[in-house]
């Protein structure tokens, strides 16, 4: 029910197919919504509020962040907009007479797909057309002890308990520099670690590096040229080895190592369809 697959069902259903959306989350718009796109856009604009960073050049402020400012203050305008998406998705599905079906669907053949509902029953729904259009999740590099608690991922940083004071971000894509950014922008130490040689490999070399010179004046730290050898967990600390033989010690760390296809369990192979890694 992300994107892709809301406005697609949509799309059938105004040409007059009879459409059911299957969705294995609790809340629609997967994440676009959930995770994703519009929270870390929403936690941007909360970001330079809380922190006043867009009245510094006008006033010429150093502006702290504000005193007791928890996770909750934080991401509580997020939780506002993906409310009001989630009313907004489902009134275009209602409008559409599209049925919204619960559970973890796989592909029993080319007609007909399986469903497994929470409460453990199934469901087989046959139709002459599937769209698959599952989204994608978080790499997570071999190795690394993921605990969401000083180690995440760019989906459960959404959910970190405590505003650091420190923190490492692995990858210098759009998502680790986004996010790397927005915690700079709270008053985090931030230092981002990446295998190039700058910020945004993909991106127009002159934007890319005027973007790191703003961001470094700010206060973000670059490591390039580097990789992560070793990754250690001390009570509320982690700490990073490096392969140049640089340590990095931060209260959290958030690895930002691309997105990875949601195509497990779907029984592709079942319908003739290969994977590659």
């Amino acid at each position: 029910s992300g994107p892709a697959g809301e406005k697609g069902a949509a799309q059938a259903a105004y040409f007059g197919k009879r459409v059911a959306l299957v969705e294995r989350e609790p809340h629609l718009g997967v994440a676009g919504m959930n995770t994703g796109t519009v929270p870390s856009k929403t936690l941007r604009e909360s970001a330079l509020y809380y922190s006043g960073l867009g009245q510094r050049g006008l006033y010429g402020t150093d502006y702290s962040l504000k005193e007791g400012l928890t996770v909750g203050h934080f991401m509580h305008r997020a939780r506002i907009v993906v409310e009001n998406e989630w009313r907004i998705i489902q009134r275009n599905l209602d409008r559409h007479r599209i049925e919204v079906v619960q559970g973890e669907a796989s592909l029993k053949d080319v007609h007909t797909v399986h469903v497994r509902t929470p409460d453990g029953s199934g469901r087989d729904l046959e139709t002459k057309i599937i769209l698959i259009a599952t989204g994608s999740a978080p790499y997570h590099p071999p190795g690394i002890p993921f605990d969401d608690r000083v180690i995440f991922d760019s989906d459960s940083i959404l959910r970190m308990q405590r505003i650091p004071r420190t923190m490492a971000v692995v990858g210098g894509g759009v998502i680790g520099s986004e996010y790397a950014s927005i915690f700079m922008a709270l008053g985090v130490e931030v230092t981002l670690v990446d295998s190039g040689d700058r910020l945004l490999s993909f991106v127009d070399r002159e934007i890319a590096e005027r973007l790191q010179t703003r961001l470094s004046s700010l206060g973000l730290h670059f490591m390039f040229k580097d990789r992560v050898a070793m990754v250690t967990v001390s009570g509320d600390r982690v700490r990073l080895g490096l392969r140049s033989g640089a340590e990095l010690g931060c209260d959290i760390a958030l690895f930002a190592a691309g997105r990875q296809s949601n195509v497990e369990g779907l029984g592709l192979e079942a319908v003739g369809i290969e994977l590659g890694p």
